[in-house]
C-alpha cells in the first residue's frame, strides 16, 4: 500500500498569503514524480497557525527519490519545488524570500486502509 508524508507547517498570520501563493505557483512541479499519488494544501479554519502540506506516494523509495531531486533543487533555487519548496519559493535577481514557515515537521504513515465513493 501507499505511504503518506504529511509535512506540518507552523505559518504565522502575516505569512499565510505568502505560502499559499508560492505553492500555487508550483502547483504541478509534483504531478510528474514517478511514485506521486496525491497532493493537498490543508489551510487552518480553527485558530490554529498551522498547514498540512498532505501527499501520498507508491512507496518510500519513490518520496526519497523527489526529495533528494527536484524537491531539493526547488529549495535551492533550481527547480520548482513541490511538497517542502512552497514554504520558500524562489526569488528575484537571485536572492533567496525569507521562509513562509516558522517551523516544519515532517509526519510518515503507511496506507492500513483505504475507501472511496461507490461508483
Amino acid at each position: 500500500m501507499s505511504v503518506v508524508k504529511i509535512n506540518v507547517l507552523t505559518v504565522p498570520a502575516e505569512q499565510r498569503e505568502t505560502l499559499e501563493k508560492r505553492f500555487a505557483s508550483r502547483a504541478h512541479a509534483v504531478e510528474n514524480s514517478d511514485g506521486f499519488e496525491w497532493f493537498e494544501l490543508l489551510r487552518p479554519v480553527e485558530g490554529t497557525d498551522t498547514y498540512l502540506v498532505y501527499t501520498r506516494w507508491r512507496d518510500e523509495a519513490s518520496f526519497q527519490a523527489w526529495m533528494e531531486g527536484p524537491m531539493k533543487a526547488a529549495h535551492q533555487g533550481q527547480g520548482a519545488g513541490g511538497q517542502g519548496g512552497g514554504a520558500q519559493g524562489g526569488g528575484e535577481g537571485g536572492e533567496r524570500p525569507r521562509p513562509a514557515a516558522s517551523g516544519s515537521t515532517l509526519w510518515s504513515f503507511e496506507v492500513v486502509q483505504q475507501a472511496g465513493p461507490k461508483e
